[in-house]
């Protein structure tokens, strides 16, 4: 390689660094939720929850009429809320995506509609590290087709 034909690549290689140092993913440290949630006809209260993958979950839960109960998709959990009686569910959301919670206990006349959802968030920074650093790849490879090195 010449000596020009290198210090053309180098403000290539440095980007390459720099990109890929800054996007680096830091991990995102798992948390612990405490969410208090109270069933009421026909409702829960939130009716939704945003955590990240990999986080705690723990969910105080409240009957605030009749016995409701809770279950959520994707996970299994299932128990039964009774009123003036509180009762924790804990799990870790380890799966990215939207699951559906509902009522598994016959509550009344709009029982079915009696839903909500938990969102847990993918973890983000390493895809972007990864999609930032292929970019790079892609930009140094089209550049080096367009400009081959000269024969030795």
């Amino acid at each position: 390689m010449t000596r020009t034909r290198l210090l053309t690549l180098t403000p290539f290689v440095i980007l390459a660094l720099l990109v890929w140092l800054v996007s680096v993913p830091v991990s995102n440290r798992p948390v612990t939720h405490n969410i208090v949630m109270t069933a009421d006809q026909f409702a829960f209260d939130p009716p939704v929850l945003r955590v990240n993958q990999g986080d705690t979950v723990r969910l105080t839960l409240q009957a605030a009429d009749v016995v409701h109960g809770f279950y959520l998709d994707g996970y299994g959990l299932n128990t039964r809320i009774e009123p003036g009686v509180s009762r924790q569910i804990e799990f870790t959301a380890d799966r990215a995506g939207k699951f559906r919670y509902r009522c598994s206990v016959s509550c009344g006349s709009l029982h079915p509609f009696m839903i909500g959802e938990l969102v847990v968030n993918p973890n983000f920074p390493f895809y972007r590290a990864v999609g930032i650093t292929l970019i790079t790849v892609i930009a140094v490879l089209v550049y080096l087709r367009k400009f081959p090195p000269a024969p030795v």
